[in-house]
């Protein structure tokens, strides 16, 4: 199998030949012809004949939001031991408080009930539901109308964050932990992502290995996505993540982050969720997860120079104003 990778690049200077990303705002002329056992060649982009359809279609909206441009996907653990703020936003006040603070910054809400760090047990279902519905609800009690996603592997806990008003669901497992999740999102007609990882969290990152780690993942998301179709939920309701830290070294990481218009071939949105983990403290040298927000930022403008539609942080403040930035020197593309 041959796998195209867009060399994307930004700015009004375009050649006569380039072609557009996904319908977004950077454009390439170039890919990355890349097939296993040989090594990767720098080829032009008509050379990539039909597989380019792919690469320049327009991407559906996601959950109502134009997915023309980077959007800020804003973090809300409700659990106690998250590997960033475990604890901090446990309490319903302070949930709602911290809830209502992302959103001034960020385009969705993901709220999660269970850790899915390394070494992280699984939360019975009922405690999940019990932490995250009452907050899903009562922000739309009070008038929060951003896209809230519901970050969990189980179908009963995505259920009710849905009646409770969540409009996504955010499966670190792609569908594989609970057979009644994916049912239950075409029913819904809810939006999915779909995340890589390699093992459970509980074991996760003992040894993960790979033959080729992007080449690798990119299959294994295809196919989560074509069961997903089979399931009964549109390719336009799809996007993907390539699971960062999720069974993955520090070299694996950087591969997939270097590599990340690949995941454009699949159709479909990408979602890059890489805030405060623990490669970036290990390159950077910064222990505590909460400090990290500087390699953070550095990995967020890198996913969004490569065309990711969506980027999943701690700091959106922050990730919001390095966005702006970015979009301005590359052509005020705001």
């Amino acid at each position: 199998m041959i796998y195209w990778r867009p060399l994307v690049q930004a700015g009004a200077a375009r050649p006569k030949d380039a072609l557009t990303l996904a319908g977004g705002l950077l454009w390439f002329n170039a890919v990355e012809r890349l097939e296993r056992g040989r090594a990767p060649e720098v080829v032009p982009a008509a050379e990539a004949g039909a597989a380019l359809e792919p690469l320049v279609a327009p991407r559906a909206s996601f959950a109502g939001l134009a997915m023309d441009r980077p959007r800020i996907m804003g973090i809300l653990n409700v659990t106690p031991d998250s590997f960033s703020d475990g604890g901090r936003f446990l309490d319903s006040a302070a949930a709602l408080d911290q809830a209502r603070a992302l959103a001034a910054f960020s385009d969705i809400l993901d709220i999660g009930g269970e850790s899915t760090r390394p070494g992280a047990a699984p939360v019975d279902e009922a405690e999940e539901v019990a932490r995250t519905a009452p907050v899903i609800g009562a922000l739309r009690a009070g008038g929060l109308d951003l896209p809230i996603s519901i970050d969990t592997r189980k179908a009963a806990v995505a259920d009710a964050a849905l009646r409770a008003g969540a409009d996504i669901v955010n499966d670190v497992a792609a569908l594989t932990y609970d057979p009644a999740l994916a049912p239950l999102a075409a029913k819904a007609q809810a939006p999915v992502i779909l995340m890589h990882h390699q093992g459970t969290p509980e074991v996760m990152q003992a040894d993960p290995r790979y033959e080729d780690v992007l080449l690798d993942v990119y299959d294994w998301l295809a196919e989560r996505v074509e069961a997903a179709v089979a399931a009964g939920i549109p390719r336009q309701r799809i996007a993907v993540d390539p699971g960062i830290g999720f069974g993955k070294t520090v070299a694996h990481n950087l591969a997939l982050i270097r590599g990340i218009a690949l995941f454009h071939g699949l159709g479909c949105p990408i979602l890059l969720g890489a805030s405060r983990k623990r490669f970036i403290g290990t390159i950077s040298g910064v222990e505590d997860p909460a400090a990290r927000m500087p390699g953070s930022l550095a990995v967020a403008l890198a996913g969004a120079g490569q065309g990711v539609q969506m980027i999943r942080v701690h700091d959106a403040a922050e990730t919001q104003g390095a966005l702006r930035l970015w979009q301005a020197v590359n052509g005020d593309m705001a």
